[in-house]
């Protein structure tokens, strides 16, 4: 496949010359007449111009991002990254969530993390089915102040796209988590769904309450979905739909490094950048540079733990009076996380016999004083 048949090159203004000697873009291989080798290529990343799914975005403003995100200082560590440029629009919005799929698809098989940055926030159709022709089940990990799972003809794609998530077949998605939603702009009818098919979700103030809650539910995503009206308007007016309330601009940093040091995730979107919205200095644009960033970030400090059998992880056993008769955690020698093992009565070749799943220190606590933690309970039921 010629990727360069799916992208228009960057911004000719965007100069590498313009900037530092110590700024990213000196780090950056970018896609000005062709297309880089993607030999050796960590992350790539991909502008989202299609902002069809919206009713109120004209123009996806990639430009303005870029500027920030170039001008970022390098950082710590290295690892090789590609701006593949904006990709080309379908002449219908379906044909736009095919390509971003295909393209998607083939980095992840190469082992390329793709980010997506801009355009509306059903985009992430396309980005969720590049994972179809894998053998496995999948997590996602949402991000919005609103549920987009509406089923009514008359609501704007980017306001329904995980109901066409939900309901496509074949059906790949193994779980769903919404973290930072806001009670007062969600029907709790769509909540009630959510907690019907087996789904977790954390409201913005069970957030706040203990942050570190976040990480484990980040640790166990495989592709990620962010909408920038989760963060606050004082934070970032650009994000379409952003209300007085929501995220900080440090909160949703801390997400993104927490994300790009998860191991397992192959894909993240940023969504819904609405530049005529933004500051006159383009504040919001700078929050998803420094989002992309601490991102980028995250994953050069990925540990690359291997498996559960070997010398990284130290296994606690915990006997319980009830069934199970027993919990097994696994805590990293690597980085001191947790995991919990789930057994699956109904093994099949989708699932591993013995499911692990991110946890944190609380729930060994929990299970060392007799209880049962609420999330071995929530995927033991769903296996």
């Amino acid at each position: 496949m010629d990727l360069k048949l799916f992208f228009n090159p960057i911004d000719a203004s965007l100069k590498s010359e313009q900037f530092d000697s110590d700024s990213l873009i000196q780090s950056i291989y970018i896609n000005e007449s062709k297309i880089p080798s993607l030999e050796s290529i960590d992350i790539a990343i991909i502008g989202l111009s299609e902002t069809s799914g919206s009713e109120s975005i004209a123009d996806s403003g990639l430009k303005h991002i870029r500027q920030k995100l170039y001008g970022l200082k390098k950082g710590q560590g290295s690892c090789n990254i590609v701006d593949l440029g904006n990709l080309r629009n379908g002449t219908e919005l379906e044909e736009t969530y095919k390509r971003i799929q295909v393209v998607c698809q083939r980095l992840i098989e190469k082992r390329i993390l793709p980010i997506l940055i801009g355009g509306s926030h059903d985009l992430d159709i396309g980005q969720y089915l590049a994972y179809q022709e894998e053998e496995k089940m999948v997590s996602v990990l949402n991000i919005d102040s609103r549920f987009d799972i509406t089923n009514k003809q008359e609501q704007a794609p980017n306001l329904s796209h995980f109901h066409k998530i939900f309901t496509h077949e074949p059906n790949y998605l193994f779980n769903f988590t919404q973290l930072g939603h806001q009670s007062y702009l969600v029907n709790p009818s769509a909540e009630q769904v959510l907690t019907q098919l087996g789904f977790h979700s954390l409201r913005l103030g069970a957030m706040r309450d203990d942050f570190r809650r976040v990480e484990p539910l980040i640790r166990e995503a495989d592709m990620i979905s962010f909408d920038l009206s989760a963060i606050q308007k004082t934070y970032c007016p650009g994000g379409d739909q952003s209300v007085v309330f929501g995220l900080t601009g440090e909160e949703a940093c801390q997400i993104m490094w927490y994300a790009g040091m998860n191991d397992k995730l192959s894909s993240v979107g940023i969504y819904e950048y609405n530049h005529e919205k933004d500051t006159s200095d383009h504040q919001s644009a700078m929050i998803v540079a420094t989002m992309v960033w601490y991102f980028i970030e995250g994953f050069k400090n990925r540990k690359g733990e291997k498996g559960f059998q070997t010398n990284d992880y130290v296994k606690y056993v915990v006997a319980l009076d009830v069934n199970p008769e027993t919990i097994v955690f696994y805590k990293s020698r690597l980085s001191d996380k947790w995991w919990m093992e789930v057994p699956n009565m109904n093994h099949t070749g989708v699932y591993d016999r013995n499911y692990i799943i991110p946890c944190d220190h609380s729930d060994y606590e929990l299970a060392t004083k007799g209880e049962i933690p609420e999330r071995w309970i929530q995927i033991f039921s769903k296996l």
